[in-house]
């Protein structure tokens, strides 16, 4: 019985010794998660050789949501910062704008600060009180600089709308995108670069990465942007100008597709194209799931929008209404709307006074 009790008693203690090791082994994974280094943090040795530093902003010409008083990157030190190059009335900048809004209520209490750089495409998006009409409008709450010389711009050497830039607490631009998408993956990143401020400043807990995306995909061939301006104008088929400007414009009974056709006389200036009669014309031959028109005009006009020539009904973007589309302020206004990409003939009928800058295609 004793030698029982003694081998009964030993193989108890070995267990016991193994349980310990074992208990010893996993403690460091589920009491210390919190606070050891995120897997992706790179020494400042690391990141020196990796990345670039920040540049700053270049001077600024007008600020919106920040109480009049000016912002740089280097006064958001110790921060997370993303840089947005945008401009207003791009349409692709535009669907990039719910993401900043939902990742700035996310994380603002976490350390992220969003700039947005309205770097202008257009004359009209020079004036601060269109761009606080849009930063309104589109409920943007971050501050936004305005890069009018196009310095910042120049000085970050970029060449999109949009794109971002995100700046870790160390000034090291550590994740560039250009375009829309990749919303998830740019997440991650900001995330990211949050738990590795959270850790470096010594606060418990981790921020989790999302693992969902609304990816878009531009995989089916779509019409270019197209430019009515002298400066952009690659496209225009079909006017004879006898100035600079002042251009006759027929239509041709054969429509090329991506090809801008005008129809009565136009004023053509650098940037824009100009109705100068009653019921111009403009043409295009499209393939694409949304058009947008950047346009403007001194007062209220009313334009009728046809497809294939009727007026349209079903396809009629947001800003259609009965077939027409009302056009004053300068931006840019949706056209058509449909379920999927479609080939069709789109016509603007104008009076005079329309400002037509350029098409664009979803």
């Amino acid at each position: 019985m004793k030698k029982t009790e003694l081998v009964i008693s030993g193989i108890i203690l070995i267990a016991v010794i193994i349980g310990g090791v074992l208990l010893l082994k996993k403690t460091p994974d589920t009491n210390n998660e919190n606070e050891s280094a995120p897997s992706e943090a790179l020494s400042l040795h690391e990141k020196a050789a990796r990345y670039k530093k920040f540049v700053e902003i270049s001077s600024p010409d007008g600020f919106v949501n920040t109480n009049g008083e000016p912002i740089t990157i280097e006064s958001l030190k110790g921060k997370v910062v993303l840089l947005d190059i945008w401009t207003y009335s791009c349409i692709n900048c535009q669907r990039t704008l719910p993401y900043l809004n939902d990742w700035y209520e996310k994380y603002r209490g976490e350390g992220l600060e969003i700039i947005g750089l309205h770097t202008p495409e257009f004359a009209f998006e020079h004036k601060l009180s269109n761009v606080e009409k849009a930063v309104k409008d589109f409920k943007i709450e971050y501050p936004v600089v305005l890069d009018n010389d196009y310095s910042t711009w120049r000085a970050w050497g970029n060449q999109y709308w949009p794109r971002k830039y995100l700046i870790d607490i160390d000034g090291y631009v550590v994740y560039d995108h250009i375009g829309e998408g990749a919303y998830a993956e740019t997440e991650n990143r900001i995330v990211q670069a949050l738990n590795e401020k959270k850790f470096r400043e010594g606060v418990v807990g981790t921020l989790k990465t999302p693992t969902d995306d609304n990816p878009i995909s531009f995989q089916t061939p779509r019409s270019p942007e197209t430019y009515f301006g002298s400066l952009r104008n690659d496209s225009l088929a079909n006017c004879v100008c006898q100035t600079v400007t002042k251009c006759d414009c027929l239509t041709d009974t054969d429509i090329i597709p991506n090809k801008l056709y005008l129809d009565g006389a136009w004023n053509i200036t650098p940037e824009y194209a100009e109705s100068m009669s009653a019921d111009s014309k403009i043409i295009f031959k499209f393939r694409a799931q949304e058009v947008f028109l950047v346009a403007d005009a001194d007062t209220e006009i009313t334009a009728k929008i046809l497809l294939d020539g009727k007026e349209i009904s079903s396809g009629a973007g947001d800003d259609v209404q009965n077939s027409s589309v009302k056009i004053k302020e300068s931006q840019l206004y949706k056209l058509i709307k449909f379920d999927e990409t479609e080939d069709h003939i789109l016509e603007i009928v104008s009076p005079n006074g329309l400002r037509a800058y350029a098409f664009t295609f979803g």
